[in-house]
């Protein structure tokens, strides 16, 4: 059966968060790890310890030759919808079952965050400072990356900043201050080696006094942050000493355990701060640590012979997957953008009147009116192994994220009981789908 034709869909089940939707991110990665895909002969050699020598000839002769369509980095995404379908012979779309969900998964959730973070923050601008407790150096820059896509305008990882290109952004640590014999000395001797990021820790030892001694600076000093304590209080006195000494201009960043709820809850407390630095909880998704992205297949047919949908059943509706070559529309309208989504299957192709059905609801339903604008958001990335998609630079990825979110009513953004955004099976698909589950299940 290895080499049959199959069909698999990769997607997740809940938003975020306990959000209302999804920012997709990880392409760029699965895009590398397809393009770079071989066994080389100490791979062999270690998998001779498990596997038949036929196998592993089978392994090294074996070129990868799957189509992949995928959902653009920075597209707004919802459950139950492909992010990736893998077409192609059986045993290679198994094998890459893994790569891509480890590629597709932590990217999407911090790309998610991280436009929450950004929604939190109401425009000024959020820096991803989480290195230092990020799962390790290559998770750390898989999110530096992802954040990045997800609104951030920077980051403090600086190998992020070259590998990736994103601006590199930071301020000097607690132990800068300490090494000098006065908070002052250190003040001015930073100012002198970096007189064009000249940002200021002011919280060694007193904040409030930090900040008076900073201002000593004069017109170099671009920024001071506050690192604890209170922030709204802090920085409401901050600024008050700041514009005495005539330093209007001056920026005030905040970092200590920043999050969305917590930058929310600073706004409506009047705090000025204007750039604010998240660490921890952007880069480790501290509140959701995975992401429930899984892989199914859905449909499988040998050579030369017709497809046969398949699917997986579960006593729990959310967990039976859809069968079926899908693919996802999403429609518009000039006066409120996205209205819609319809996942679709191209075996079955669309009708002229499209009725949507809610998966997990059968009694939400939405009318699509003949003639609607839309979009096929699964674009083709791979064709028989060949890479036929343009990767896009990484600052384009990050506009279409801000431009994909102004589609959507911003309701589907709040915090708490965000709003449900129509997204449904195709009527077609929708019947086809629980016609198999009352089969299988009364078999």
């Amino acid at each position: 059966m290895a080499d049959h034709e199959a069909v698999f869909h990769l997607f997740f089940r809940r938003s975020p968060f306990k959000g209302g939707y999804a920012i997709a991110a990880g392409l760029a990665n699965v895009i590398e790890y397809i393009e770079n895909f071989k066994l080389d002969t100490s791979d062999l050699d270690y998998l001779s310890q498990f596997f038949p020598q036929d196998f592993l000839v089978y392994l090294k002769n074996m070129k990868l030759s799957v189509d992949i369509d995928a959902v653009e980095e920075g597209t707004v995404a919802f459950p139950q919808e492909p992010l990736v379908r893998v077409k192609g012979p059986l045993i290679q779309c198994q094998l890459l079952e893994t790569a891509l969900l480890n590629s597709i998964n932590f990217s999407t959730l911090v790309a998610t965050k991280a436009s929450r973070i950004c929604y939190a923050a109401k425009g000024e601008p959020v820096i991803e400072f989480g290195l230092r407790r990020a799962q390790g150096p290559d998770g750390g820059l898989t999110a530096s990356r992802a954040a990045y896509i997800g609104g951030c305008v920077g980051t403090s990882n600086v190998l992020a900043g070259k590998k990736y290109h994103i601006p590199v952004r930071g301020t000097h640590a607690h132990s800068w201050v300490t090494a000098f014999s006065t908070e002052e000395e250190a003040f001015e001797k930073f100012s002198q080696a970096m007189p064009d990021n000249c940002y200021l820790l002011v919280d060694t030892f007193n904040s409030l006094e930090g900040v008076k001694k900073a201002t000593k600076i004069g017109s170099k000093l671009l920024g001071i942050r506050l690192d604890s304590g209170d922030l709204a209080y802090l920085s409401i006195k901050a600024r008050k000493i700041l514009d005495h000494a005539g330093l209007k201009n001056t920026h005030i960043m905040a970092s200590n355990d920043l999050d969305e709820y917590i930058i929310q809850s600073l706004k409506e407390q009047k705090a000025k701060i204007d750039i604010w630095a998240v660490g921890t909880k952007l880069s480790t998704a501290y509140d959701q640590p995975a992401l429930d992205g899984i892989y199914k297949l859905s449909a499988i047919r040998p050579k030369g012979g017709k497809w046969e949908y398949k699917l997986k059943l579960s006593e729990q509706n959310a967990k039976i997957s859809t069968p079926g070559l899908l693919r996802i529309k999403r429609f518009f309208n000039k006066k409120n953008g996205a209205i819609a989504d319809c996942i679709y299957d191209e075996l079955l192709g669309l009708p002229e009147n499209i009725l949507i059905i809610d998966i997990l609801d059968p009694t939400r339903r939405k009318k699509i009116p003949l003639g609607t604008e839309s979009e096929e958001l699964l674009k083709s990335i791979f064709k028989k192994g060949k890479l036929i998609y343009k990767i896009p630079n990484i600052d384009i990825s990050r506009d279409r994220t801000a431009k994909q979110l102004k589609l959507f009513h911003p309701a589907i953004r709040r915090f708490l009981n965000p709003h449900l955004y129509p997204i449904g099976l195709e009527k077609n698909l929708f019947e086809l789908r629980m016609g198999l589950i009352l089969k299988m299940k009364s078999s």
